[in-house]
């Protein structure tokens, strides 16, 4: 599962566009569009979220899902849990 908000700040992290994202994916502009636009988990069909995760994984972005560690050690982004 992705977020829109972590995939624009992975967006942001790789300093890619939405153009340059959807060309990383194999995804349309729009599609990368419309899934930006979503509120809270990204709904789409299966493959394209699997491309969508699958380009940034091989960019060096970790998704790191709620309560989980990062494996890896790397820098990165969170969301605080509101107090």
């Amino acid at each position: 599962m992705i977020t829109a908000g972590q995939m624009r700040a992975a967006r942001a992290l790789l300093g890619l566009d939405q153009r340059g994202l959807a060309e990383l994916s194999g995804l349309s502009l729009p599609t990368i569009q419309r899934m930006e636009a979503s509120d809270g988990v990204i709904r789409g069909n299966v493959d394209s979220l699997m491309k969508l995760t699958g380009a940034l994984s091989a960019a060096g972005i970790e998704l790191i899902a709620d309560n989980a560690a990062s494996l890896t050690g790397g820098r990165g982004v969170r969301l605080k849990t509101p107090a």
